[in-house]
């Protein structure tokens, strides 16, 4: 069985966490809940790469093993949401599945905004 890999990607001067496994082409972003982190998605990661998923789970600015931001007004769910969108930039990938959970919700609802239309 796979092991979740552990990355740090840089994302507006920040350095982020992200937990990633797997290698499908279809990708699963699982965004945690406050207060909660990455790990709070563990077995379901593992259950969407057997599944021949590849699967990542960023921890939020300020959460987890992610940098804090330098002012603590820059964590709105508009901010956290272009984090993702530059995370999954970084790691070259184009298209996902989001699945969220209790404050990753408001994460989710603020993505689409953040997004480049026509991809």
């Amino acid at each position: 069985m796979e092991k979740i890999q552990h990355k740090y990607v840089t994302v507006q001067g920040l350095k982020l966490h992200v937990a990633d496994i797997g290698t499908g082409s279809n990708v699963v972003v699982f965004l945690h809940g406050f207060p909660e982190i990455w790990y709070w998605w563990r077995h379901q990661m593992i259950a969407a790469a057997n599944a021949g998923f590849r699967a990542i789970a960023p921890d939020y600015r300020g959460y987890g093993l992610s940098d804090p931001p330098s002012q603590s007004e820059k964590t709105s769910y508009r901010d956290l949401a272009s984090d993702i969108l530059g995370i999954l930039d970084s790691l070259a990938i184009p298209k996902v599945f989001l699945i969220a959970n209790d404050f990753g919700v408001g994460v989710r609802h603020y993505f689409p905004f953040c997004t480049r239309r026509g991809s």
